[in-house]
């Protein structure tokens, strides 16, 4: 599990995780860590975090204003996602773990969502990880893996970013969308992609599903499905 604050990682996705099934052993890494050796390990989850520089997906983009980019993490994550990769790893991003799996993948990032959207800033930045918010709604597609791992077509999420995936990585596909947040030559903002190979397991979700799984309704079941699909994939290595 790649992050950027340990005691964090642990009270949050641990616990949703372990509630998921999962028993076996979990490594926390971070930047200053080495790069793990990917040998024996049986999957990666991408946490939530701050942003990705933009010399990653294009030299001569700036960085926005607004952007609070951790150029750590980003150091750290893209090569390892790319490993992990190589070795055809089951891989679930959330929130900034969706971008920067989109991003090393070959993908692009909106650096601001407001500022490309149009859209008041609070669209999008609501709630707290202890007290999640969940003001709008995510549509799957309906044919998707995601959509069938999950058992929901559209449900509430809560949501704390303002940079989202803009162009879909070539080895992945977008699947999940807020329809009330649209560009004109982009389109709605991307919530889910997932990998376009059937034999793969590599899905990113754009909300915070680790804050959701104690809550009942269809926010909470599909929180729930989401960490026991990984559990399962990661179980099967």
């Amino acid at each position: 599990m790649s992050c950027k604050n340990k005691s964090g990682a642990e009270k949050h996705y641990l616990p949703a995780l372990k509630a998921a099934g999962w028993a076996g052993p979990i490594l926390l890494v971070a930047p200053g860590d080495p790069l793990p050796d990917l040998t024996g390990i049986a999957g990666l989850l991408l946490t939530g975090g701050d942003d990705i520089h933009p010399r990653h997906w294009d030299e001569a983009e700036a960085v926005h204003p607004k952007a609070d980019v951790d150029a750590g993490r980003d150091g750290f994550e893209i090569p390892l996602v790319r490993a992990a990769w190589e070795r055809r790893l089951p891989i679930l991003g959330i929130c900034r773990g969706e971008q920067v799996l989109n991003v090393a993948l070959g993908g692009s990032l909106v650096q601001d969502i407001p500022d490309h959207y149009g859209c008041e800033p609070s669209r999008h930045q609501h709630g707290t990880p202890d007290q999640p918010d969940m003001r709008h709604r995510v549509q799957l597609a309906p044919g998707s893996r995601l959509r069938a791992l999950l058992g929901e077509d559209v449900f509430l999420v809560n949501s704390r970013h303002h940079q989202a995936v803009k162009r879909v990585a070539p080895l992945l596909a977008a699947v999940g969308w807020h329809l009330d947040t649209v560009h004109a030559a982009t389109g709605p903002l991307v919530e889910a992609v997932e990998t376009t190979d059937p034999t793969r397991w590599v899905f990113g979700v754009q909300w915070h599903p680790e804050n959701l799984v104690g809550l009942k309704g269809p926010a909470g079941d599909a929180a729930r499905d989401l960490f026991a699909a990984f559990a399962k994939a990661i179980g099967h290595r």
